[in-house]
């Protein structure tokens, strides 16, 4: 949701939250970015090296939709502008979702389908972080709070609306804003914004926590149940231009909580009791988020709607618009009351960025919304392989 979206070390609760963790076997740094004239993806020429696709195949549920939301947006003349894609045309991608739609309707049993899938499609493996496909998967959601369109005493922390002199390139880049000279300057940092009366008069909907703000800023959209009763949704609109920064460790060393301790829940819990020390600690994250409101669901960056399970979140200046992936990781899931990592294996839709994720070695999946989907984003922290299909 455009996250952010957000949507430095981060997206996804785990990483964006709490920072670049150490994996054992290696200390690996998911963000680092391509080479100049490097290239995010690398084609699969060895039939040996293909991936097995027949436990995906099992289970193609909303997975249609989710594919019909990527040709709405690939039905967009503006859609174009982004095409080609190291050498993967708009055509492409487009050509791709719908022969896939076509196995999905094929009635084979997913041995065929995948015998089909390997037969049909070039596959493209994501370089990673290491030039040999380790990408790290984390998760994204939507949390719903209560907020209210009239500041009270008990709604009082607001989300904003995006300032009209915000300049933003072509691609949608924040370039900064127009000063008295007529000159490009950065738009202020988080601090500075909240601080100077900037955004007076641009208050979109209050909220009742001021860590709930920041948790919308992390995750660009939410849903706010109105005094009424009414759920609305406020979505990402743009940013302050600022990269993210991880306020894990400022956290930690006010706190007392150790890093390897460190989560979304447990912010939660620190800073309902400290709920005076949440703008001077979330103000070491320079970036800042503007919404927007709308009464549907919470949409990517592709301006579709996401799909739980089947939409990610990528570096979209590296890799193709709407099209379709193929996960092979561990991701977690509720299993009664407790969060369980499984082997995890099946094909998404890329309709999602975030400002944090910048690198071929960065993935975030959409988890849904509300409490439960934040539980188990809030566990997604797992390596993996990410391939792009494209049809021959």
């Amino acid at each position: 949701m455009k996250r952010l979206s957000i949507l430095a070390c981060a997206a996804g609760i785990m990483f964006l939250f709490t920072g670049c963790k150490t994996v054992e076997k290696e200390e690996l740094d998911y963000s680092t970015p391509l080479l100049p004239g490097e290239d995010a993806l690398i084609k699969i020429t060895d039939p040996a090296k293909l991936p097995d696709f027949r436990r995906a195949c099992r289970n193609l549920y909303s997975l249609e939709k989710a594919i019909d939301k990527s040709l709405n947006y690939l039905a967009k003349p503006s859609s174009e502008n982004h095409f080609p894609m190291q050498g993967i045309t708009h055509s492409d991608v487009k050509e791709s979702l719908n022969l896939f739609k076509d196995i999905i309707h094929s009635g084979l049993n997913p041995a065929q389908m995948s015998d089909r899938i390997r037969s049909e499609f070039d596959v493209y493996m994501s370089v990673g972080c290491d030039k040999r496909g380790t990408v790290l998967f984390t998760g994204y959601y939507t949390p719903i709070f209560n907020g209210s369109f009239e500041k009270t005493e008990r709604f009082k922390y607001p989300l904003y609306k995006a300032p009209e002199d915000l300049v933003k390139a072509d691609n949608g880049q924040i370039l900064g804003r127009e000063n008295q000279s007529g000159e490009i300057v950065p738009y202020p940092p988080r601090r500075e914004l909240v601080n100077s009366g900037m955004l007076n008069g641009l208050e979109l909907i209050y909220l009742e926590d001021p860590f709930e703000v920041y948790i919308a800023h992390v995750q660009g959209s939410a849903k706010i149940r109105l005094p009424g009763g009414r759920l609305i949704t406020v979505g990402y609109d743009a940013t302050n231009g600022h990269e993210y920064k991880s306020i894990s460790e400022k956290v930690s060393s006010v706190s007392g909580i150790p890093m390897d301790e460190m989560s979304l829940r447990a912010m939660i819990d620190y800073f309902s009791a400290n709920t005076g020390q949440v703008e001077d600690i979330v103000a070491q994250n320079p970036r800042f988020v503007f919404f927007r409101k709308s009464e549907g669901p919470p949409h990517g960056s592709i301006n579709e709607p996401v799909t739980r399970m089947r939409t990610i979140a990528t570096d979209k200046s590296i890799f193709p618009r709407a099209a379709l992936t193929f996960l092979d990781t561990s991701l977690p899931r509720l299993v009664g009351q407790n969060v369980v990592i499984y082997p995890y294996q099946g094909f998404m839709l890329d309709q999602d960025t975030g400002g944090a994720i910048r690198a071929p070695g960065r993935c975030d999946v959409y988890m849904g919304q509300g409490a439960k989907a934040g539980e188990v984003a809030g566990k997604t922290y797992e390596e993996g392989k990410l391939y792009y299909l494209i049809a021959k």
